[in-house]
């Protein structure tokens, strides 16, 4: 009877803890797109954002990222950031080295307080402006979330596309517009966004969170100072 007690109680651990990894991993979005900034902005490459919609810290190292062919194989990963914490948007900008244009960019002197940006390279993986999608990853493969979008902005001022409910498995459409949102007209006077600004709808992404066990709060975004 003990060893039947222990067995069951390590049982419970382990999938207590594989219910907790997979809680984590399902507070993460895809909240941000801007496929057309490599060719059409001062910051001359694409980028993400990522936001953490949980109550908790979430450690993505290894964790990768990959574009329409939703391979792992294909992915490349994420670096300069190991950890999302609850709340947190970070942006991460395809290049082999920092982006110091994105700060001056959208912010003009400074960042906001506390952003984080990571950045993605590689062979494999480019975001069209005629369409594509954004898979994430952990570092052992298993998909964490993803969007598909439309066609960009051909013209100034060009807008990125807006997931702030954080949903995921969805064709991102809408375009960011200022004062929605959190969006503001970019330092450059060129780009419409809302990297690390803009307030999610929790009423939403409750409800997709409450089917992984999760009790998800009004958690808000952090606003540009």
């Amino acid at each position: 009877m003990r060893l039947r007690a222990h067995r069951c109680a390590s049982s419970a651990l382990a999938l207590s803890a594989l219910l907790a990894a997979g809680a984590a991993q399902a507070q993460l979005a895809i909240t941000e797109v801007a496929p057309w900034s490599s060719g059409n902005s001062p910051v001359a490459a694409d980028w993400i954002e990522i936001t953490n919609f949980g109550t908790s810290a979430v450690d993505i190292t290894g964790y990768r990222i990959d574009d329409a062919s939703n391979s792992f194989a294909a992915s490349v990963a994420l670096v300069d950031i190991t950890s999302i914490a609850a709340g947190e948007s970070v942006i991460f900008i395809d290049g082999a080295s920092a982006n110091a244009n994105f700060v001056s960019t959208w912010f003009g002197a400074s960042a906001p307080a506390g952003l984080q940006i990571g950045r993605y390279s590689g062979t494999g993986i480019g975001l069209g402006t005629g369409g594509d999608a954004v898979n994430l990853y952990t570092a052992t493969g298993s998909l964490v979330t993803r969007v598909d979008f439309g066609t960009s902005p051909s013209a100034a001022p060009f807008a990125t596309f807006d997931n702030s409910a954080g949903l995921s498995g969805v064709t991102l459409t809408v375009l960011s517009a200022i004062g929605v949102n959190g969006a503001f007209l970019a330092a450059s006077g060129n780009e419409i966004g809302s990297p690390a600004s803009v307030v999610p709808e929790p009423g939403t992404w409750a409800m997709l969170l409450a089917g992984a066990g999760i009790v998800a709060g009004a958690v808000r975004r952090r606003r540009a100072a």
